[in-house]
């Protein structure tokens, strides 16, 4: 049914009659599409849910326009993003536009629908503001990053997932534990894989977010680990382009202390939360999701 979710965010594109955003929303990579795997196992295949789906990814598509421009990211996916193609202006406005379109179509859903989504983008909004406001030093508050992270990402997967109950007539309550467990798990994987993967792999350079200033957990816990000489170090090289001897020896202190190992368990547990809350209500298919959503590669 994602072919379903696809038709209807060109159909909302096209609503729009304008060539240039119908051009420029053809060069956006579309991803997984996880938030509309989420709410089509949850909620099925209607109208109301596919609509929702395709709503969703339009949002979360203007985020990481955003998102691009605020990190100066040149590509996304190996690819040129779209503010490297085009230029910041042009994809802001087309983040705008994304957003605008989604907050109109909500409005044809559900009220309840639409509050949780829209409650979601403000979560959003503000967990953007603060992972900026967090790069300006080297965070060491395990919990300001758990709530920033949560804002940013997880709000959405878990508005995602309390819209597809409702729409389907179930208590959303535990739909949306689900889907925030799902969501910080996800982007500490993120932050994960940004140190152990090579930059062909993740289409950015890898150690990218340590050199842009995002003290993610592992970076957290690894400042702990150390010693008062290494973790001064460590300290130093915060939001300075590292040179390969400096990412050698980040990645060899990860190992000598079993950060990566720490973190991920530290994922894998709220995954587990919420594949055993899933599994208590009989929905066995979402166990697949989430662990496709940990275990990945990129």
């Amino acid at each position: 049914m994602l072919s379903a979710v696809e038709r209807k965010i060109e159909q909302f594109i096209a609503d729009l009659d304008d060539k240039e955003v119908t051009s420029l929303y053809t060069k956006l990579p579309h991803g997984k599409r996880l938030r509309a795997k989420l709410i089509l196992k949850i909620a099925g295949s209607g109208l109301s849910v596919v609509k929702t789906a395709a709503i969703v990814e339009m949002i979360h598509a203007a985020s990481l326009l955003h998102d691009d421009v605020i990190d100066d990211a040149d590509t996304r996916r190996s690819k040129p993003s779209l503010n490297a193609l085009y230029g910041n202006k042009t994809a802001i406005m087309l983040g705008d536009i994304l957003y605008s379109k989604g907050f109109l179509e909500l409005n044809n859903i559900n009220p309840e629908v639409s509050k949780i989504v829209s409650n979601a983008v403000v979560q959003l909004s503000l967990g953007e503001l603060k992972d900026v406001s967090l790069s300006k030093a080297f965070n060491l508050d395990r919990d300001v990053y758990l709530k920033m992270i949560y804002q940013k990402t997880a709000s959405l997967m878990e508005a995602a997932a309390g819209a597809a109950a409702l729409l389907a007539d179930k208590d959303k309550t535990p739909y949306m534990t689900y889907g925030r467990n799902l969501g910080i798990a996800f982007q500490m994987i993120d932050d994960i894989l940004d140190i152990t993967m090579d930059a062909e792999t993740l289409g950015k350079p890898a150690l990218h977010d340590f050199e842009e200033g995002k003290t993610t957990l592992p970076y957290i816990y690894l400042y702990e680990a150390l010693d008062t000489d290494d973790a001064a170090k460590l300290k130093s090289l915060h939001t300075k382009k590292l040179t390969l001897d400096e990412q050698r020896w980040i990645k060899a202190k990860m190992k000598e202390y079993q950060i990566i190992e720490k973190s991920f368990a530290e994922a894998k547990v709220l995954a587990k939360e919420a594949i055993n809350l899933m599994n208590a209500h009989g929905e066995i298919a979402l166990s697949g999701i989430a662990m496709a959503m940990i275990e990945r590669d990129f």
